[in-house]
């Protein structure tokens, strides 16, 4: 099989920007060499993860970084988007660690040096352990961290880097982490979802203006993802149900930015799960930006529900990737067209998208069509609402290679390449050769 687009289709062009994306706990190992952080911490506790294991090695990318760029450069991408390790770049007193440094700043130059443009994200979840300790997410003080991690890490990056993005998925970092506990740091309580939320928002603010100044010519902006939210029948109260929904997990983290409010949920909540905001909170957080990157990787279905105003229903008999998400590109293309109508965007790199399936390694290789059919409806998806309007104008398949899967820990395979743990050793599937084959055609 083949990735397969409409002649006529702007994803064509080389002006369209192709690359693959990492993040640096899953990938990286060599936990020695830098801060221990939330994940190391949430890692050694029991049934956090579920196959007990860990991030110290991963891909051990740290030690393999040069031929991981060699495979980079295989598969003809334009760009590679990875993430800088905080507690790899920074001592506990602020002060930058020059050996953690000097890992980006190689790797960096080694990519210009390829001609692969590099998209840096300066937070993918893994805060330092000793930042939690204070408070994490929930202490407004580590947004002003953040900011200044920011400022210290891009002054001493240079020009090197072709764009930024503050974070990645901010609702992973607040909801899964601190309101249902099912990520790093593990806590469980609504309004601590909530505050978390707006002191991730408020340390995007503050990094924005961070970044404008110390890295004017690079494309600066944020990373959200996306679960578009759809009503299980065509009741007015299941409509309401999936309004909600979508207001409490994707408008949340997305209406800040463009409107300098939440949205009208928050009007239902109790006084004690209400986030502390703080006169001018908004005006930082809506702070220009070059730039949205949107994850995406599925869709979700509600019904009213009497005690909490809506729930998920699973969707069953329909077609799911291996980690249970169904496959629905339809949503892909209503998602964006749906926030191209909603609010004044930037262009939109989609930073993130792809399928966790069960491959096998037989003989030397790995066939996943079932990930290449999941690739192929997907780039349609996104050049249906590039026909219908939608500024998209880049897109990273998640990810380069098979890596920790947070809570999953190894279980889950998302990766183009495959990866035996054991080994080290690297496999391109089936996938990585036709996203290779179309990148390579484009006129």
């Amino acid at each position: 099989m083949k990735i397969m687009l409409p002649a006529d289709s702007k994803m064509h062009s080389k002006a369209f920007t192709f690359g693959v994306a990492t993040a640096s706990f899953q990938i990286e190992g060599a936990v020695d060499s830098r801060l221990p952080c939330i994940w190391d911490t949430f890692c050694a506790t029991p049934g956090k993860i579920r196959d007990n294991s860990d991030g110290s090695q991963a891909c051990e990318h740290v030690k393999l970084w040069r031929e991981d760029v060699d495979l980079i450069e295989s598969l003809g991408v334009d760009a590679y988007r990875l993430s800088i390790s905080w507690p790899r770049v920074m001592h506990k007193d602020g002060s930058l660690n020059p050996q953690g440094v000097a890992f980006y700043t190689d790797l960096l130059d080694e990519l210009n040096r390829r001609g692969i443009k590099t998209f840096v994200t300066l937070y993918h979840w893994d805060l330092p352990q000793h930042i939690e300790d204070n408070g994490g997410w929930l202490n407004r003080e580590t947004a002003y961290l953040f900011a200044d991690y920011a400022d210290k890490i891009t002054q001493a990056f240079g020009d090197r880097v072709y764009s930024y993005a503050t974070f990645n998925e901010p609702f992973c970092s607040s909801y899964l982490g601190y309101e249902i506990g099912v990520h790093a740091p593990g806590l469980a309580t609504k309004a601590f979802g909530r505050q978390s939320a707006h002191h991730l928002l408020l340390a995007h603010g503050l990094a924005m203006k961070v970044l404008q100044k110390n890295s004017p010519n690079s494309q600066n902006g944020i990373v959200l993802n996306f679960t578009p939210c759809y009503s299980a029948t065509d009741s007015a109260a299941d409509v309401e149900a999936a309004s909600k929904a979508d207001q409490y997990f994707n408008q949340w983290y997305i209406k800040p930015l463009f409107d300098r409010c939440y949205p009208e949920i928050i009007n239902d909540f109790a006084t004690e799960d209400m986030p502390v905001i703080e006169q001018g909170d908004f005006d930082i957080i809506a702070q220009p930006i070059d730039f949205l990157g949107i994850n995406f990787y599925t869709r979700a279905v509600y019904k009213a529900d009497p005690v909490t105003g809506f729930s998920q229903i699973d969707m069953v008999d329909k077609p799911k990737t291996d980690i249970g998400w169904e496959i629905y590109p339809q949503s892909f293309t209503d998602l964006l067209t749906s926030l191209h109508a909603l609010y004044p965007l930037p262009p939109i790199y989609i930073t993130e998208n792809g399928a966790a399936m069960d491959d096998k390694l037989i003989e030397g290789k790995v066939d996943d069509q079932d990930r290449l059919e999941y690739y192929n409806a997907h780039l349609n998806a996104v050049n249906n609402a590039i026909e219908q309007g939608v500024n998209v104008v880049g897109y990273f398949a998640w990810s380069l290679m098979d890596n920790f899967e947070w809570a999953e820990g190894y279980l889950k395979r998302f990766g183009i390449v495959y990866v035996d743990y054991e080994t080290q050793k690297r496999t391109l599937k089936a996938s990585a050769h036709a996203y290779r084959d179309f990148i390579s055609a484009r006129k």
